[in-house]
């Protein structure tokens, strides 16, 4: 399929089919190359005027057969027709979003959408490109506006018909928002890790099999095993998805004392690792259990995943509700279960609330700066003017998250909502 958009689009069907199709109704048509008449394809048109199109503007699309020769073919007549050029990386997108079509938050779950590799990363970009977390902050925008309103007149109109609870009303909405949005804050960093990877790091002694869980969870050789302590040296990382959550999974280097400088630096990037991590696996010898590694509880903290491992040399029982899981790396005996809930856990980090949450770096700053500045807003009682830019700061920065920051809207609701001036 070739889109062309802009006002140029209509010009370039008539130019190859010889007529305009009717609009949003696909059309069987051959097309000419101008001045020989020369059949390039037979192929669908489909036309859009603007603004009922994908970016707003007039739009045309041409459905022709896929061959190389024949798509440059067709590429080659349209780029020598006055008015149109060949589009940059991104540039239908950019036009939606110019056009009002999509906001920031939809730009970047289009992105998302586009190097989706699991089904929960597809399902997150999937529903902010449908604008759950546009709609989500357009109305906290919508909330702060009014009270930067209520502010504004208070200040503006002291002597009008300005009620005079203008100012509490202003306080109570931004009392309702503050703890909503720090909620979403502490939320954000779950839609990052479906975005991108929830980090899990394998931990132990060495020669507990840290690297066979490894390879046994990533279904693949990714890691050298060897029965020769300290052979895992750096970090070792594998890129899998489990329950449909993308997962950057580590393998660390054994946890011991040791006079080699490079096993030494080993040792310190596997708790760097751990530290690090979303979530950590705590590998042990089922040939030494019930005897638990202090140096790898130590890294592994309280809330590890602990996996005793060689349960194919020495069987051994847990009681049920116990928080170990008995495996064999090796045989595969018991992965089954672990893998379950390996699964559960990742899925824990990066689940998807009922509300749409934040998903990037950059919408996670722009949100708290709105916080901070509305936590001011509260804080202070000082001057109305200054308490008000704390407001105006709040809004731009809300706005900044979607791409719409409009002061004329402060006005809007001002006249609305107390009738100054009729």
């Amino acid at each position: 399929m070739i889109r062309v958009s802009g006002p140029a689009a209509g010009g370039a069907i008539q130019a190859l089919a010889g007529r305009l199709p009717r609009p949003r109704h696909a059309s069987v048509a051959a097309l000419r190359r101008p001045g020989t008449a020369e059949l390039l394809d037979r192929g669908l048109l489909l036309w859009f005027p603007a603004p009922a199109s994908v970016t707003g503007e007039d739009v045309a699309e041409f459905q022709i057969h896929g061959g190389r020769a024949v798509v440059r073919a067709v590429l080659e007549t349209l780029a020598a027709l006055p008015g149109l050029t060949a589009a940059e990386p991104g540039e239908f997108t950019r036009r939606a979003f110019f056009h009002g079509k999509l906001d920031l938050t939809q730009v970047e779950a289009l992105a998302d959408l586009v190097r989706a590799e699991t089904e929960g990363q597809r399902r997150q970009a999937q529903r902010q490109l449908e604008g759950e977390l546009g709609r989500r902050l357009e109305r906290w925008r919508s909330e702060v506006l009014r009270a930067l309103a209520y502010v504004e007149a208070a200040i503006d109109f002291a002597e009008d018909e300005v009620p005079t609870e203008a100012l509490a009303a202003a306080a109570a909405r931004v009392h309702r928002l503050v703890p909503e949005m720090r909620e979403a804050l502490g939320e954000a960093r779950r839609g990052e890790r479906l975005r991108t990877g929830v980090h899990v790091a394998i931990v132990g002694a060495p020669n507990v099999g840290k690297s066979s869980l490894l390879n046994a969870i990533a279904r693949r050789e990714a890691a050298i095993v060897s029965a020769r302590a300290g052979t895992t040296r750096d970090v070792v990382e594998v890129h899998l998805e489990l329950g449909g959550v993308p997962v950057v999974l580590s393998d660390t280097a054994g946890l011991r004392e040791s006079e080699d400088e490079i096993e030494r630096e080993g040792v310190r990037r596997a708790v760097d690792r751990a530290q690090r991590a979303d979530v950590r696996v705590a590998v042990f010898d089922a040939n030494v259990w019930p005897h638990l590694d202090e140096r790898t509880q130590a890294a592994a903290g309280p809330d590890a995943v602990r996996v005793v491992n060689k349960v194919d040399v020495r069987s051994i029982a847990v009681a049920p509700g116990s928080v170990q899981w008995p495996v064999s790396a090796r045989t595969g005996e018991g992965m089954g279960p672990l893998l379950h809930e390996l699964e559960r856990v990742a899925g824990e980090h990066a689940g998807m609330s009922e509300e749409p949450g934040l998903t990037s770096v950059r919408q996670h700053s722009a949100l708290s700066e709105c916080v901070a500045g509305l936590a001011r807003f509260l804080e202070s009682g000082g001057e109305l003017a200054l308490r008000a830019e704390d407001l105006r700061l709040a809004v731009r920065s809300l706005g900044r998250i979607t791409g719409r920051v409009d002061v004329e809207e402060v006005l809007d609701v001002v006249f609305r909502d107390f009738c100054i001036g009729k």
